[in-house]
Order: C-alpha cells, then sequence, then structure tokens
C-alpha cells in the first residue's frame, strides 16, 4: 500500500494494511519471534482465554473460534506499533 501523498508518515489505515499484508508473508516460527518480542506472555494467556468465552458465548465453532485470539492479537500488534511510530494527534493537556 502507497504511503498517503500529503506527507512521509504512514496513516492508521496505512500501518493497519501493511501489518496485515506483512502477517501473511511471514512464516509461523518468525510471527512467533514477533509475539514474544512484543506481547507480554500473560497478555497472551489472556488474549486465549478471553476469545475461547467470548467465542464460546457467541456460539463460534471451528476455524472461526480458533482464529479470535490471532485477530486479537493482531489488533494489540497495531496498536502497540501505533503507539510506537505515529505521533500523537493529541496535544497534551495542560491544566
Amino acid at each position: 500500500m502507497a504511503r498517503s501523498e500529503a506527507s512521509d508518515s504512514l496513516t492508521r489505515e496505512e500501518l493497519a494494511w501493511e501489518l496485515a499484508e506483512l502477517f501473511e508473508e511471514l512464516p509461523v516460527d518468525d510471527i512467533n519471534e514477533v509475539l514474544a518480542k512484543n506481547v507480554p506472555l500473560d497478555t497472551l494467556e489472556f488474549f486465549s482465554a478471553y476469545a475461547d468465552d467470548f467465542g464460546g458465548t457467541l456460539g463460534l465453532v471451528g476455524n472461526s473460534r480458533k482464529r479470535l485470539p490471532n485477530l486479537m492479537l493482531l489488533g494489540y500488534l497495531l496498536r502497540v506499533l501505533e503507539d510506537r511510530l505515529l505521533p500523537d494527534e493529541d496535544p497534551p493537556f495542560d491544566a
């Protein structure tokens, strides 16, 4: 995906697409390494447990239920990247 023409920085949408496309191409070992370096173990465990409970509540079965923790992790990683790479759009609060 091309960067916005107005600036050299990525928009949130462009960053999300870049991350999704990157993960499509990564082998499982590389994905595991990214997770190990960027997501605390207790967070991984939470996503797994929460997704299982949430999927059960919704009656999800099969691949949809199995992929729910991965979707949550992708969202978490996107948020981590946004915090690291994108400028803060809100001015600091000064009381």
